[in-house]
């Protein structure tokens, strides 16, 4: 009988022991997807590098016109300042396009979401962003 109580009471602890760990483990995940919301939010894009600061600012003001005028102009805007923007914040300008594109025409967007997943490396700022991109264009 007393065999019976060890192994009962043997089987409680791994029990408890192991949905101690799965609560570990989602409380974790959950720490996780907290700062990666907090990085999503601390990140000014128009802060990031990637723009030469001596022509940010007309750069700056021409972009905010192309978004006005909608995801024509600003693919039309990649287009011509190819050379002067560079990640980060070319990656996070075609975000912003990706998101702006995708009601009309969802392959392009797509496709120029996975240029910049394949482009961009995990300690980049703009990462986080990706990561929750990814299941809608994915």
């Amino acid at each position: 009988m007393t065999k019976w109580i060890v192994v009962v009471i043997i089987v409680a602890v791994l029990w408890g022991g192991a949905q101690l760990f799965f609560y570990w483990e989602k409380v974790q995940k959950e720490e996780e997807t907290t700062k990666k919301q907090a990085q999503i939010q601390a990140v000014v894009p128009e802060q990031l590098p990637g723009i030469d600061y001596r022509i940010q600012q007309p750069l700056e003001n021409s972009l905010r016109v192309a978004r006005e005028q909608g995801p024509a102009a600003v693919k039309a805007w990649l287009k011509n300042y190819d050379k002067q923007v560079q990640d980060p914040r070319r990656a996070w300008i075609e975000l912003d396009y990706c998101i702006q594109v995708s009601p009309k025409d969802i392959q392009e967007a797509k496709k120029v979401f996975a240029e910049v997943k394949a482009r961009t490396p995990q300690n980049s700022p703009v990462w986080p962003r990706i990561k929750a991109l990814e299941k809608t264009y994915e």
